[in-house]
């Protein structure tokens, strides 16, 4: 099993003066605990769940491009790009960008959006989530078919290329990997098995929820004639650790538990954030658990 950490939150007690440092320390110390991936959010006002609007807010893929310059291992993605932020071929030649730079780190983390305050704050359009969701499709078919090499102009309902022309081509072939964020049953999850390489569901749902959640993918990839076994699946949580399980954190062997049940259920990766990811005991805690938790068989994968 992998494990990957998404930073969401760049307000730390140590102020914006240090913002870049701290945050490179965190990517660096991820990596040195042997975590699979890091990820940050794609958002430009921070959002209410993690805080006021007001809060620092990196932009995420300019702060991937910084990670990158920090680590040399770990995997980097958007949790998630949505459609509306970029145009679709800028959005390609700019995960390209990173993976080439990186030597074939990205992941390419999209969705359909949904913070309409940020929009309407920098003067983004917002259409419908019907239309996102046609751009959506839309911007995955041009992303394929930009690193395919194929340069003939796409001609789609919202989005016109005349010469979708993608060089330097990115290093991990055939593609960076598609993360296609979300879990709607009828729309995400059809798209994730006709164009995704991995999912992602929060956790939250409960165990019972989530493996609802891959059943309905995996009826998606029967009707696509798509093999199920070749999508990633991950989840995003909520942790704390501790050496002790002090004041409701987890333990380094509750933490163990906490992973094998969701491989248990076909969880490839999990991916978590941290209100502690500026303490070393976090970063200690998962440095002595990765052993373990990377001979965790993974349901449907022995």
């Amino acid at each position: 099993m992998r494990l990957g950490l998404q930073v969401p939150n760049f307000t730390w007690p140590n102020g914006q003066g240090e913002l870049g440092e701290t945050f490179g320390l965190i990517a660096q110390r991820a990596e040195h605990a042997g975590l699979y991936s890091l990820w940050v959010m794609d958002h430009f006002f921070q959002i209410q769940n993690v805080g006021p609007a007001e809060n620092e807010m990196l932009e995420g893929w300019s702060a991937l491009a910084f990670a990158a310059g920090h680590t040399n291992h770990i995997k980097l993605g958007t949790m998630v790009t949505g459609v509306t932020y970029r145009y679709p071929g800028l959005l390609v030649k700019t995960a390209t960008t990173l993976d080439v730079l990186s030597h074939g780190r990205a992941y390419f983390g999209v969705g359909a959006a949904w913070n309409e305050q940020e929009h309407a704050g920098l003067g983004v359009p917002f259409p419908p989530l019907g239309e996102r969701f046609e751009r959506l499709e839309e911007m995955l078919q041009i992303a394929l078919q930009m690193w395919s090499g194929d340069e003939k102009a796409y001609e789609g309902k919202h989005y016109q290329l005349a010469r979708p022309l993608n060089s330097p081509q990115s290093i991990q072939k055939p593609h960076p990997p598609i993360l296609i964020g979300g879990t709607g049953e009828r729309k995400t999850l059809r798209l994730v098995a006709q164009y995704g390489d991995a999912c992602n569901i929060f956790l939250r749902l409960g165990k019972d929820e989530v493996k609802r959640k891959l059943d309905v993918l995996r009826e998606h990839c029967d009707k696509l004639g798509r093999p199920y076994e070749q999508i990633e699946k991950t989840t995003l949580d909520t942790i704390r650790l501790s050496r002790d399980g002090r004041n409701g954190t987890l333990s380094p062997s509750a933490a163990i538990d906490h992973f094998a049940e969701q491989a248990a259920i076909g969880i490839d990766q999990a991916i978590f954030n941290s209100p502690d990811v500026t303490n070393l005991e976090f970063f200690d805690v998962l440095a002595q658990i990765m052993p373990e938790v990377e001979k965790i068989p993974v349901a449907g994968r022995e």
